[in-house]
């Protein structure tokens, strides 16, 4: 915690604007809320003016039934916790937001094949662009990102003056909360997207207009006004003369320094491994560019998806399963009042996230993402990849091959070389004409991952250099802000295992809530697909100086054993390479029986 003598420093440098406008002192437009994404690439649109990307694609929802399906859980062999997820997107509502066209007339639906649950179309308009491109060659359409570039806590503290005026309460530089610690409530009708149709007023309201999007994301926006409101009654106990704008603004400065530590000290590292941005090499430098690319904020970053898990478990503090089990992704979409009535989710929601892994990296995705994304199946359910390849059609972006040649990469000749799983390059087979076809979003997930890292090649390169664009650019950033030199090193020190043990009743959490586990067990699993016999093979190594049982869930409430008394190496075969993910979760579900004389 910040000690009271740290609060007591006088006021120094500047704060920065809420909607991020002069940080770049020289173009003090760049990274502000309504700029347009900047692009690595040209514009690809099919009359190189507007018109999206479409000619001679396949469909986006054959892509996804086709690349895309997952037929059971696929957790990471890397022993990384959901909360990675859960972070990144928070954390994505920080940097990125591109809203769709306010006028509806750029209808861009995608078409379903009669007998698909979602037939016969889904939904989708086009996104909102800068009136003033789209009009030539030269000056083709370009998005907008609705909210500042800079990693800031936007999404806590909003990226304009009224909305961030609203969030705050009249006095004591604190944020507004409701009954049981929770976020205010949307009373005023403000902006928040609200697909499902609730009423206004039973959504909670944030600095960023997704909040209510699922419990495990309001329940990280929820901790985060908790410390917000914890350092303003620390900051103003230790300087009662200070104003209530004097309070909010050192109280959310400290807040945005918090958010960037745990993303480049903690995220990044479990994300990009050897390739996260070195703390020690950066260094501000005004001609960074700071803006969020297109490539970055629609294609890219969209890596989380495929990492979602279909039940958001319960876990007490102890460790142990809570009443309920577990929450389904697909009921956890905007449904604020789960929380209303049940506060005390919030914890057992962020220790589940800590405790359990993630979904592999891959072009699989969940069918609560793919088929039930804000509703049933004609009932409002859409689909996520669908979407995502329709987006990047929409923002003219190049080919995953393109990208790859930009970045200095070598292009793949065939599908291959994309990745070496025989399954994925079939399926890429079956829908593109050939490898140069491959779109960004779907060919970056379907690469091999970097040696000791969940993504690809391409992922890792992109993502490493928009995170040291975000810090170079930014001059209020933890490691230049004047304010902060005292505290730089408590803030540095700062983790998200402290942030959520502040501020909820958990006190049983591991340092890093990125891997599940301080000290991961030595096991070691690989799954080997055997094409001359359609058997998958599945082999692990465990430590040989104890006994483990194996076993499997279906569901990832009941398990069932497979094996006991499993010690040294242990092989097994599965014949049906179809319930092959479902016996690879089994990997990564141990339980120690007992350790060897």
């Amino acid at each position: 915690m910040l000690s009271v003598v740290v609060c007591r420093l006088g006021l120094q440098a500047e704060d920065r604007s809420i909607d991020g406008f002069g940080n770049n002192i020289a173009l003090p437009n760049q990274g502000a809320a309504g700029m347009m994404f900047s692009r690595l690439a040209s514009a690809h649109y099919d009359d190189g003016i507007s018109e999206p990307k479409e000619i001679g694609m396949p469909n986006a929802r054959e892509i996804s039934n086709t690349v895309c399906e997952q037929l059971g859980p696929m957790p990471n062999p890397y022993g990384l916790s959901g909360m990675v997820w859960q972070w990144g997107q928070f954390i994505d509502h920080d940097i990125t937001l591109s809203e769709t066209s306010a006028d509806g007339q750029e209808a861009f639906p995608i078409a379903v094949a009669a007998g698909d649950i979602l037939a016969p179309v889904i939904p989708m308009m086009r996104t909102r662009f800068d009136p003033g491109t789209g009009t030539s060659p030269n000056n083709p359409r370009e998005q907008v990102n609705s909210i500042t570039s800079y990693l800031d806590g936007s999404m806590i503290y909003g990226s304009d003056t009224f909305r961030a005026a609203y969030l705050q309460a009249p006095s004591g530089g604190r944020l507004e909360t409701s009954d049981g610690d929770l976020l205010p409530f949307n009373v005023s009708g403000l902006a928040n997207a609200n697909p499902t149709g609730l009423p206004e007023v039973s959504l909670f309201f944030a600095g960023d207009v997704r909040a209510n999007e699922h419990l495990g994301l309001i329940s990280m926006h929820t901790v985060f006004v908790r410390e917000h409101n914890r350092l303003s009654g620390e900051i103003a106990g230790a300087n009662p003369q200070w104003t209530h704008s004097q309070v909010y603004n050192r109280a959310r400065k400290i807040v945005g320094a918090q958010i960037q530590s745990i993303t480049y000290n903690e995220f990044l590292p479990a994300l990009l491994g050897s390739l996260a941005p070195d703390f020690a090499t950066l260094s501000y430098d005004p001609a960074r560019d700071a803006s969020i690319t297109n490539e970055f904020a629609t294609a890219f970053y969209r890596v989380g998806h495929t990492m979602v898990s279909s039940q958001f478990m319960l876990v007490q503090d102890d460790g142990n399963i809570a009443p309920g089990h577990s929450i389904p992704t697909m009921d956890a979409f905007f449904t604020p009042a789960t929380l209303v009535a049940e506060p005390g989710l919030i914890d057992l929601i962020l220790k589940g996230l800590a405790t359990h892994s993630q979904e592999d990296v891959d072009t699989r995705v969940i069918d609560d993402l793919r088929h039930q994304l804000f509703g049933a199946p004609g009932s409002g359910g859409m689909d996520l990849v669908s979407l995502n390849i329709q987006r990047g059609r929409d923002h003219g972006l190049p080919s995953y091959n393109e990208m790859r040649q930009l970045f200095g990469l070598d292009p793949a000749l065939d599908f291959s070389q994309v990745t070496s799983d025989p399954a994925i390059q079939a399926a890429l087979e079956d829908v593109y004409s050939n490898v140069d076809e491959i779109e960004l979003w779907v060919g970056a997930l379907a690469e091999n991952h970097i040696p000791g890292g969940p993504v690809g090649e391409l992922i890792a390169v992109a993502l490493e250099e928009q995170f040291i664009n975000l810090a170079e650019g930014d001059r209020f950033f933890l490691l230049f802000d004047p304010e902060l030199e005292d505290l730089r090193a408590e803030l540095m020190s700062t983790t998200l295992s402290d942030i959520i043990r502040r501020n909820t009743s958990l006190t049983n959490l591991q340092a890093n809530v990125f891997f599940v586990s301080e000290s991961p067990k030595p096991l070691i699993a690989s799954i080997s697909f055997l094409p001359e016999s359609g058997d998958v093979q599945l082999s692990i190594v465990v430590d040989p100086a104890k006994t483990y049982t194996l076993q499997r869930s279906f569901d990832l409430t009941v398990w069932e054993t497979i094996l006991s008394g499993l010690s040294g190496e242990g092989l097994m075969t599965v014949t049906d390479p179809g319930a092959a993910a479902l016996y690879t979760e089994a990997f990564y579900r141990f339980a120690e029986e007992t350790s060897a004389p």
